[in-house]
């Protein structure tokens, strides 16, 4: 079951695999949070099932301990301190024995939150701004150089949360994080969206290799985000900084989307109006009236490549935090949504070593 779902097979496709109904499952995978636990490794000085069986047929046969011990081939101090500390001969059963061996042998190592208050203060408060375990990892560790107590890695800030049997942060802040998952899922790649074709578009191909190096800021990538009943929002990201841009949108015309695109970029400087990257999306066939407007290139991706506006993608993912899917977008006023863009570009950034882009977009203005 954990080597399935560590490989990102479905539940369905899981209890199929094992003959199972999915409820079963999902309640195993629900106990521990997704997150598989780690294998009982046995020191090979310690009995094994298979001597403990023999120890009990040598009982049940009445041996002495010392004929035991030569047929399991362990000394007799061994056999006669497993014999006492299992009830003696009348009451030693090897099933028994090997359970109580089990059990008495976990060291359960202690989390590190569990005993630094103030650490666990510190990362509650972070997660209820909507920050990821990496951002508040990578944070804590840019501004606690050399103090290890103040660290803490992102997998145990997971681990915490996920595996509630751990006692240290409430199962509450896991609607905090973008997902709002219960368990602990594998990554999946996402499928590719087909888009029509685009009167002159310019593929993404002939745009300068300036613009590939994210060193000269004012270039962007853009997108829609969907909502329920045809609602959208324009997603526009600064490929230097990673700096949001939230643009409201009254349909998905592209007369509407242009108006609105070059209305929003207008209020910029004109050294961050220098190009914008689009998917195949028929919502920008207008391209060359945006690029008269704003005096911005647009070039357009090679169908079904999502990947070639990574910065794009990656922030419309974090915006599903904010607004998830199948609920409409349209009631949002152009104030609450840049609200939403504040917030995000108030967060660190691990691409950026954990700089905010707000801070890495006015360092390059300036």
């Amino acid at each position: 079951m954990w080597r399935r779902w560590r490989e990102g097979s479905t539940l369905c496709d899981i209890a199929r695999a094992l003959d199972r109904c999915d409820g079963p499952v999902w309640r195993l995978l629900v106990r521990s949070g997704g997150v598989a636990p780690r294998a009982v490794v046995r020191n090979a000085r310690n009995l094994s099932t298979a001597e403990r069986e023999a120890i009990s047929r040598g009982v049940a046969c009445a041996s002495s301990v010392r004929a035991i011990a030569r047929a399991v081939g362990r000394p007799a101090s061994t056999i006669s301190r497993e014999l006492k500390r299992n009830g003696g001969r009348s009451a030693y059963r090897a099933a028994d024995a090997e359970t109580r061996a089990l059990r008495e042998a976990k060291r359960a190592k202690v989390c590190k939150l569990a005993g630094a208050r103030k650490l666990v203060r510190l990362v509650t408060s972070r997660l209820t701004q909507h920050w990821s375990p990496e951002q508040i990892a990578g944070w804590l560790k840019r501004h606690n150089v050399g103090n290890s107590v103040m660290q803490v890695s992102h997998e145990t800030i997971y681990r915490s949360l996920f595996v509630q049997a751990r006692g240290v942060l409430k199962a509450e802040l896991l609607d905090c994080l973008r997902t709002q998952r219960q368990v602990r899922r594998p990554r999946r790649a996402a499928a590719a969206e087909r888009r029509g074709r685009i009167v002159d578009a310019v593929s993404i191909r002939e745009r300068p290799a300036t613009v590939e190096d994210r060193a000269v800021p004012g270039h962007w990538e853009g997108d829609l985000l969907a909502g329920d009943r045809g609602s959208h929002i324009a997603t526009l990201v600064e490929r230097t900084s990673r700096f949001v841009l939230l643009v409201k949108l009254p349909n998905k015309t592209s007369e509407s989307v242009v108006d609105a695109l070059i209305k929003q970029m207008r209020k910029l400087p004109t050294e961050l109006l220098r190009s914008l990257t689009w998917d195949r999306g028929s919502e920008l066939a207008q391209h060359k009236r945006f690029t008269i407007a704003t005096d911005a290139k647009v070039y357009f991706c090679d169908p079904q490549s999502p990947w070639q506006r990574g910065s794009n993608e990656n922030t419309n993912g974090l915006l599903r935090q904010y607004f998830p899917k199948g609920e409409p977008l349209g009631h949002y006023t152009q104030a609450e949504l840049n609200k939403v863009a504040r917030e995000l570009n108030g967060r660190p950034r691990e691409t950026l070593d954990f700089r905010t882009p707000a801070e890495v977009l006015n360092l390059a203005l300036h």
